[in-house]
Parts: structure tokens; sequence; C-alpha cells
């Protein structure tokens, strides 16, 4: 398995899954900007699984030298990466937490993505499971960058597994609402519509063995955004979301 943005708490859990399923890897390949934290995170499942890991750096704000990753090879990619970034009216204006963030989860991201596409593509198997995020479903004041990054990760998604559908290689899009983790951390979260990472890494793994294309980590999210789409325009511009 590869897993992109492996510091996250639902990406990790979703290892977690899988090996607890039964799941074997010759090898997991963990990507990561925070080298130190990930390795703790390697023992860990090297300890409880068994399972050999390889911690691998990779920062997107920085220029990528793809000659590292030459070897290596996977039937899964699962990718978590992800930067909110500042919401505020300061940081709306801030070309530089704007940059970052579209960075992040679009613009760096996505040549990465592609890398690893085609090798699933010559090997003609695999599954690319990509997190996305209800954000993108609809531009809202409050974090319309994020969203407008995170559309755009879902629009690539979408492009991506019409792409390689005859080629054999499944893409599943996973939209998280309300997450409960550290980069949510001290926001004022309904915890009726808020999932933890182990109940996401279920879900996720569930859509992924059911081989479904897009899926919403709780379904309440998928009524909520379908609501929000649909609101007239004139309406909505003037709501505060």
């Amino acid at each position: 398995m590869i897993v992109l943005g492996s510091t996250s708490e639902v990406a990790q859990a979703f290892v977690e899954k899988a090996l607890q399923e039964g799941e074997k890897y010759e090898k997991i390949y963990l990507f990561t900007s925070s080298k130190e934290t990930t390795e703790r995170f390697a023992r860990h499942i090297d300890v409880k699984f068994l399972q050999q890991a390889e911690v691998i750096e990779l920062d997107l704000m920085k220029e990528i030298d793809y000659t590292r990753f030459e070897n290596v090879s996977s039937n899964v990619l699962f990718c978590a990466v992800g930067y909110m970034g500042d919401g505020t009216e300061e940081g709306l204006y801030d070309h530089k937490n704007t940059e970052k963030i579209i960075n992040i989860n679009y613009s760096k991201l996505v040549p990465v993505m592609n890398y690893f596409a085609q090798k699933f593509e010559s090997r003609r198997s695999g599954t690319i499971i990509g997190l996305s995020s209800v954000a993108g479903d609809r531009g809202r004041q409050s974090n319309f960058i994020y969203g407008s990054a995170k559309a755009a990760f879902t629009a690539y998604l979408s492009g991506l597994r019409n792409y390689l559908f005859d080629k054999k290689v499944h893409v599943l899009t996973i939209k998280p609402g309300f997450m409960e983790t550290k980069m949510t951390e001290g926001l004022p979260l309904n915890p009726k519509l808020t999932a933890k990472p182990k109940q996401a890494a279920a879900c996720i793994y569930k859509a992924y063995k059911k081989q479904k294309n897009v899926a919403y980590v709780l379904p309440i999210w998928g009524i909520i955004m379908m609501i929000i789409r649909n609101i007239p325009e004139f309406i909505f511009k003037k709501l505060k979301l």
C-alpha cells in the first residue's frame, strides 16, 4: 500500500483497519512531511501486525525528485493529503496562505497522484482512494479557498476514474464531513455530524471493498450537501454558511 499524507489520523486508522481485516502487503510505503512522527507509526504496525513499512519524505512545498520513487510499487494508493490553512478574513487575503492551501490540496498533489496512477495503469490493476471533502461540493464563504481546491481535487478524481476504468484501475472518492482530527482541533463541531478516525476508516474500507465510486463518510452528509447544492443562487449568496 502507498499512503500519501501518512500523518493523517484517518490514513493511519485505515492502514490499521486493513491489516486487522487480514490484508497482506509486501510493504507499506508511508509518504510524509513529518518523518519522525511517521516512523513511530511504522514501528507501531511492525510490532502490532508484523507489517514492514518504509517511511519516505515528501514535502509538497518543495521540488520533488521522482527518481526516489521508482522502486515504489503497490496495488492500493490511499491519499489523505490535506491542508485547511487559515480560514479567517486575514487568511483569505494572505497570498502565502492561499497558495499553500491550493498547492497542498491540489496543484502540487496531482502530479504525484499521476505518477503513481501511471504505474497502476501499466499493471492494469489496483485501487486509488482519494480523500476530498464536502467543502468541494459548493463554495461557501466560511472556507471557499479550501473548498475550491477540494472541488478541483474531486473533479480530478472523477476524471481519473473515467480515464482508468477500462484500464482495470478503480478510483474511489471519499468525502468526509466534519472529522475529529488535528486539523479541526478547536473548531465547534456538531458531534452528530462528526466522525472519529476509526469510524471513518471503517466506512472507507467498506466502500473500498464494495468498489464504490464516491462515498460520504457519514451518509447524512450526502443529504446535507444535496440540499446545499440545490439552494438557488439568489438565496444562497445571502446565507452565512
